[in-house]
């Protein structure tokens, strides 16, 4: 996915909260997201934030993993939206919701950015420690689409409105990502949108494990893109993969 529909020229307005809802073995953001390594605002504060980086010139407010603080989300934008918030709120999340957190969130996010990580829930409780991942996942993200539609772009290419669904390719796992991949082509729209990663890399504990204590090789990744491109998926993007 090229990051320019998101950062542009000015970047994007990035906001990462902790206590992920999900304990993932190779969060490249782990201290945030599962060591707490933050810092407590309040609502008001926040709104703040939301403001102040619209002022610096931000494209978007980039929530990064706020499934916890949904609530306070909502009111702090609120808050923001009547003090002159006008800019595109994006939903980052790791794709583990409950649909009615989604339905929450009807108009106040304008882009879902969803991951939809694993097919097989026995690799999720494995690698994330969550239950039931798949069917919570695909559910939401259904949600999410119904609930902003196909995906809009203005002039400069950002994107305005919509939903990106990305997955990370996990080594020795292709498998998963190709029944990820087949299961978007058959349950979701033909002008969904789709960001295939490739920048694993075995951070925080995922040294561990046995599977994934590497980064992707090429043939593995070039098996990921002959599939991709063999689904003829509609807006599909594929990240270039970089070995040093």
């Amino acid at each position: 996915m090229k990051n320019h529909v998101l950062v542009g020229k000015n970047g994007s307005g990035t906001v990462f909260f902790t206590n992920c809802n999900m304990k993932c073995k190779y969060c490249q953001n782990y201290e945030i997201s599962q060591m707490q390594k933050g810092k407590e605002v309040s609502i008001k504060h926040l709104a703040q934030i939301f403001i102040n980086l619209q002022k610096k010139g931000a494209h978007n407010i980039n929530l990064v993993t706020p499934t916890s603080y949904v609530y306070q989300i909502i009111e702090a934008l609120d808050i923001a939206k009547k003090d002159g918030l006008t800019i595109p709120i994006i939903y980052n999340t790791n794709g583990y919701e409950k649909k009615e957190t989604i339905d929450l969130l009807k108009g106040y996010i304008d882009v879902y950015l969803p991951d939809l990580k694993y097919y097989s829930n026995n690799i999720a409780k494995k690698y994330s420690n969550v239950e039931n991942y798949f069917e919570k996942a695909t559910i939401s993200i259904k949600r999410m689409y119904e609930q902003v539609g196909k995906a809009k772009f203005n002039k400069q290419r950002l994107i305005e409105k919509g939903v990106i669904i990305r997955h990370l390719v996990l080594p020795n796992h292709i498998l998963n990502t190709k029944n990820i991949l087949k299961w978007i082509k058959d349950n979701m729209p033909q002008d969904v949108y789709i960001s295939v990663m490739a920048q694993y890399f075995p951070t925080y504990k995922a040294k561990e494990e046995i599977l994934i204590n590497r980064k992707l090789t090429k043939k593995e990744y070039k098996k990921i893109e002959e599939y991709l491109y063999s689904l003829n998926l509609e807006n599909g993007y594929i990240q270039e993969l970089r070995r040093t």
